[in-house]
């Protein structure tokens, strides 16, 4: 009994680590992050394995720091940025924020119900609405606690796209060489796939929607306060934030490798040429890898696309919401917070409708991850600048691990941005 006891006191504190950073990350393999990786894989090959290892490191930085920043000031990202940069700044992130989100979630409601109709048949418009307003609903009358556990119950679809790889035969050898020996090419193509992958897995959204769940988390506990009050609190803090993000995004990555990797052993090796949806990518695989190996990559992008909805229109909700001061939790019931709310809601039917006006949202799934992108990059200058402030973290300035990463991941985004605009002009 004793020894049950100690087991379970084990693993328990183990599990409540995992919040914030695990649902982050599984958000980040979406199905526009589907679609990305799948048509890297397909157009080449195992060439671009290696960017999934190098963009780890820097994704996690990027994400503990924006983490960090939540727990130590216990206000999300847009309330920050408002503290300490001119607004016209601030409403300029935002709104790229916002465009970019609610083209991401109408593209990704658009393959949920592509994807639906591959399996089950019927009209895919009617799935997608369908996808869409259960989502806003869950947000809307769901107590967050028990939302949250379904959001990381959502994480296990992922799960389908490593049971994918073992279905399919893979040449280890040489994907071992692909992930640990870069390769590069000097044409347009390359540099946006480049762009794409590092803007899929470094994601503004994600940025806003961690430190605002981090938010939430004080909020959950009743002992625990923002860092600048508890300093005391800061070591177990931290730590938990340094496991629970690395995870998140090791998680997400892994995910990231199979997808290519499935896409690049199948569809390259077969000489498709180009794919502009998850669901197109599900579909390819049916007569290459088999029925199965399709059903699992499907069920896939319906899971994941469920725990991204929310995220994408709740990082909209946070961050206009802290733009103007209006209260922001999920936490809270609609009647409490109804602006708050109602960003949220307006984001998902504007997303949902933009399927029904003549607005090919499948097609810009690729488009939109380069998009992200080329945004990225002046948001993570912003987020270092923050974190690194003492006015904002008082004495928690960053560590010079985070430091050197998250400078690191904030240049490459520049760099790779610059590169794509340099040979797009020439």
């Amino acid at each position: 009994m004793g020894l049950r006891a100690r087991e379970k006191n084990s693993v328990e504190p183990f599990l409540q680590k995992l919040g914030p950073g695990l649902i982050t990350g599984a958000a980040d393999d979406d199905p526009s992050g589907i679609a990305t990786y799948s048509q890297v894989g397909i157009q080449f090959g195992l060439g671009m394995l290696w960017t999934v290892l190098f963009s780890f490191p820097l994704m996690s930085a990027i994400q503990e720091i924006c983490a960090r920043i939540g727990r130590i000031t216990g206000a999300g990202l847009a309330a920050c940025m408002s503290k300490r940069f001119p607004r016209s700044l601030v409403v300029a992130l935002v709104s790229l924020l916002c465009v970019a989100n609610i083209f991401n979630l109408s593209a990704d409601v658009a393959a949920m119900g592509a994807v639906t109709q591959l399996l089950a048949g019927g009209h895919p418009a009617i799935y997608s609405v369908a996808f869409g307003m259960i989502s806003l609903l869950l947000q809307i009358f769901i107590q967050y606690r028990k939302y949250v556990k379904y959001l990381k119950l959502l994480t296990l679809s992922l799960l389908a796209y490593f049971v994918t790889v073992f279905v399919v035969r893979i040449p280890w050898s040489s994907v071992l060489q692909a992930t640990l020996i870069p390769s590069f090419q000097g044409n347009r193509a390359y540099w946006t796939a480049l762009v794409a992958v590092l803007g899929t897995t470094i994601s503004p959204y994600l940025f806003f929607w961690q430190t605002s769940q981090e938010t939430e988390e004080l909020r959950a506990h009743k002992n625990e306060a923002a860092l600048k009050r508890t300093p005391w609190q800061a070591f177990r803090q931290f730590r938990r934030i340094a496991t629970d993000t690395r995870i998140g995004m090791a998680f997400s990555n892994l995910v990231a490798f199979a997808i290519i990797l499935t896409a690049a052993v199948t569809l390259h090796n077969r000489g498709t040429n180009r794919i502009l949806t998850a669901a197109e990518a599900a579909n390819a695989l049916r007569p290459v890898a088999g029925r199965f190996a399709f059903a699992l990559f499907a069920i896939g992008i319906i899971g994941t696309g469920l725990l991204a909805i929310p995220v994408l229109a709740g990082s909209v909700g946070y961050a206009v919401s802290e733009l103007f001061r209006w209260a922001a939790s999920l936490r809270r019931k609609p009647r409490d917070v109804p602006k708050f709310y109602g960003v949220i809601s307006l984001a998902t039917l504007i997303g949902v409708g933009l399927n029904f006006i003549g607005f090919d949202a499948i097609k810009a799934l690729y488009w939109s991850a380069v998009f992200n992108g080329l945004a990225a990059a002046p948001l993570m200058i912003v987020v270092m600048k923050l974190a690194d402030d003492p006015k904002t973290v008082k004495q928690f300035r960053l560590p010079t691990y985070l430091r050197v990463l998250g400078w690191l991941a904030t240049m490459v985004m520049i760099s790779a941005s610059a590169f794509l605009l340099y040979t797009t002009i020439g």
